[in-house]
C-alpha cells in the first residue's frame, strides 16, 4: 500500500473531541476508554487519531495538522453546518472553534478549527502553483493586513495581530482605502471577539459596517464582508 501518515493528537479527554468530529462528518472507527483513552476518526481520506493526556491544557496547545482539498468551500460549509446543528450556534472563539474561509499569503485559501482538545485543524486548498511565503509589501497598510492575517491564522497570535492592526489604524500621515480599512476592522474585530474584548469587537465592527465601498470594492472585500455579517448577527 502507499505511504499515509496519521497525526498523532493529544487532548484531555478523549469524547468531546470525538463528538466534535462527528459534528464534522467523521466517523468514529476506534474508541478505546482502558488502559488508556484513544479514537481514531475518519471522514473519507482524513484520518485522525487522538490520546488521552489527564495533565494536558487545551488551551495551551501547540499541537495540529494541515489537511489539503481540492474543495475547501464545501468543507467549510459542511463542517459550519455540522457545528450549527450540535452546539446549536458556529463557535468562533474559545473551544471548539471555527475561523472564516480567506486567501492567504502562501498560495492557499483556507480555514482554520480548533477542536475541544486545543489541536488547530487547518483545512486549505492550493490556488497558486507557488505555495512560497509572499514577500511582505512595503505599502504599509497592505504590510498590516499581510502580517496581520498571518498572525491571526497561521501563527495565532492574536494579540500580536491586534498590535499591528491598531499600529496601522492610528497613523495620521496616511489612509488606508476603503477596502483596505475595511478588512482592518473586521479582523480587529474578530480579535477582539475571539479574546473576549466585546467593548472593542463592537466599536471597530460599527465602524466596518458604516463604511461605504464601491461596487468593486466591495467584491474586492467579499470574505471580509461575509465575516462581518456573521460577527455582527
Amino acid at each position: 500500500m502507499p505511504e499515509k501518515t496519521i497525526p498523532l493528537l493529544p487532548c484531555r479527554t478523549i469524547q468531546p473531541v470525538v463528538d466534535f468530529y462527528t459534528a464534522l462528518g467523521f466517523e468514529t472507527t476506534y474508541l478505546q476508554k482502558s488502559p488508556y483513552a484513544y479514537a481514531v476518526v475518519e471522514r473519507g481520506t482524513i484520518e485522525l487519531q487522538f490520546y488521552g493526556m489527564k495533565q494536558y491544557e487545551p488551551t495551551e496547545s501547540h499541537s495540529g495538522c494541515y489537511v489539503l482539498t481540492d474543495d475547501v468551500a464545501s468543507l467549510h460549509t459542511a463542517f459550519r453546518a455540522g457545528l450549527k446543528a450540535a452546539y446549536g450556534r458556529i463557535p468562533s472563539r474559545g473551544l471548539p472553534r471555527i475561523g472564516p474561509l480567506k486567501d492567504m499569503s502562501y498560495g492557499v485559501r483556507q480555514f482554520l478549527m480548533t477542536d475541544p482538545g486545543g489541536n488547530s485543524i487547518r483545512v486549505g486548498q492550493p490556488i497558486s502553483d507557488d505555495p512560497s511565503l509572499r514577500p511582505v509589501p512595503k505599502e504599509p497598510f497592505a504590510r498590516a493586513l499581510h502580517l496581520a492575517d498571518l498572525y491571526v491564522d497561521s501563527k495565532e497570535d492574536l494579540p500580536g495581530a491586534a498590535k499591528i492592526i491598531d499600529r496601522a489604524l492610528e497613523r495620521t500621515d496616511q489612509r488606508p482605502t476603503p477596502e483596505q480599512e475595511l478588512r482592518l476592522l473586521v479582523l480587529r474585530g474578530d480579535v477582539a471577539q475571539r479574546v473576549g474584548d466585546l467593548k472593542t469587537a463592537e466599536e471597530v465592527l460599527a465602524r466596518a459596517a458604516a463604511l461605504v465601498l464601491t461596487a468593486a470594492e466591495r467584491e474586492a472585500a467579499a470574505d471580509a464582508l461575509a465575516r462581518l455579517a456573521e460577527l455582527t448577527a
